[in-house]
């Protein structure tokens, strides 16, 4: 039974992190951690027994959601050639960055307390870039002097600096130009 439990368990904090991942990523304002038990299908107690405070909660979605980022780097590999996979990444690496407007004040407070390092972070996302860049030297579609720390750096400087959704879009097809070679 006590192993029927622990599954169960199991179930219900992911649940709790994909249904707060969703929250965050599409709220207007704060969220209600009872709002997020209750889409989750658990009481509230439950979600406090797996999540002690807001900080802990948006830290393991954040932890989530990064981890599934950086993955989705090989699947897009499997699918698509890697100048188009790369491409891909970075759209998704924008809606990542997006999603945590809505978390921002919980990841800052996260950030600062050392729980999460932006090295931490930026580990996973250089490593999923890298695995891209490789992915393209490797069959010559992209460039091999590129470093996958100095794409990220551009990625995070266009988002940072955009207005818009379409400019970014813009912006990532030109950092796309600087990276493709010319055959």
């Amino acid at each position: 039974m006590a192993d029927a439990m622990r599954a169960d368990a199991r179930r219900n904090r992911e649940r709790i992190v994909e249904v707060a991942a969703l929250a965050f990523g599409t709220a207007q304002g704060p969220v209600s951690l009872e709002a997020i038990a209750r889409d989750a299908g658990v009481g509230i107690g439950t979600l406090y027994r797996h999540f002690p405070s807001r900080e802990v909660l948006v830290e393991a979605v954040y932890r989530a959601e990064l981890a599934e980022v950086a993955a989705t780097a090989q699947e897009l590999l499997r699918n698509h050639p890697p100048v188009e996979a790369l491409r891909l990444w970075m759209d998704r690496y924008a809606m990542f960055v997006a999603a945590k407007r809505g978390m921002a004040e919980s990841l800052k407070a996260i950030f600062d307390s050392g729980a999460v390092t932006a090295g931490d972070t930026r580990a996973g996302v250089v490593g999923a870039v890298g695995a891209l860049l490789a992915a393209g030297a490797a069959d010559g579609s992209l460039r091999a002097d590129v470093s996958a720390d100095d794409v990220v750096t551009g990625l995070l400087g266009i988002m940072l600096a955009c207005a818009s959704p379409e400019q970014c879009d813009r912006m990532f097809d030109l950092l796309m130009a600087g990276l493709v070679t010319t055959r």
